[in-house]
């Protein structure tokens, strides 16, 4: 049995992981180390990315009261008006059109369309990260990495080729 959560969702009795990953990650092909593949050859491809990790207590909302039915409308209202004015700009001013609200729908729809999303939150109770940006090569094989990722002349690239450098130089900053 899965207890009553304190908003009337249902609380996941074990912890839960979810993960964030960077937005740009890469896969690192061997022909950037300048070092150590012309001294050794003994490299491999593998991927530079950044993720976190956050773990905690998860609370389940479906349609099945009042107290789920105001947590998802809230949600659903907040997440709207996030992405109607932060992601696609509508604000209402400098001839910018105003942002659709859920208020714009017929409730009824709303309503009915609210019964095919469950929401979920969770209560957070540590966080862990990783970079693994091509700090485990030496020097001259990274900088061979920032100069094959900026090469590439792709957004990705370059920020690939930022983030190595950054922790490149945080790297020499100890």
């Amino acid at each position: 049995m899965i207890p009553e959560g304190k908003e009337g969702g249902l609380q996941l009795e074990n912890e839960v992981l979810v993960l964030f990953t960077g937005s740009f990650h890469h896969y690192v092909t061997p022909k950037f180390y300048t070092d150590t593949k012309p001294a050794t050859g003994k490299v491999v491809p593998t991927w530079n990315y950044s993720a976190v990790q956050a773990y905690g207590k998860a609370t389940v909302y479906f349609d099945r009261g009042v107290e789920s039915t105001e947590y998802l409308s809230r949600q659903i209202s907040d997440l709207s008006q996030h992405a109607e004015s932060s992601l696609m700009g509508y604000t209402g001013g400098d001839e910018k059109p105003s942002p659709w609200k859920v208020s714009d729908a017929p409730a009824r729809y709303i309503e009915i369309m609210q019964k095919n999303i469950i929401g979920i939150r969770v209560d957070i109770t540590r966080l862990g990260g990783k970079f693994k940006m091509s700090q485990e090569m030496g020097e001259k094989d990274r900088e061979g990495v920032i100069e094959g990722f900026r090469s590439l002349g792709t957004e990705a690239g370059t920020e690939i080729a930022n983030m190595v450098a950054e922790r490149q130089d945080l790297m020499k900053a100890r």
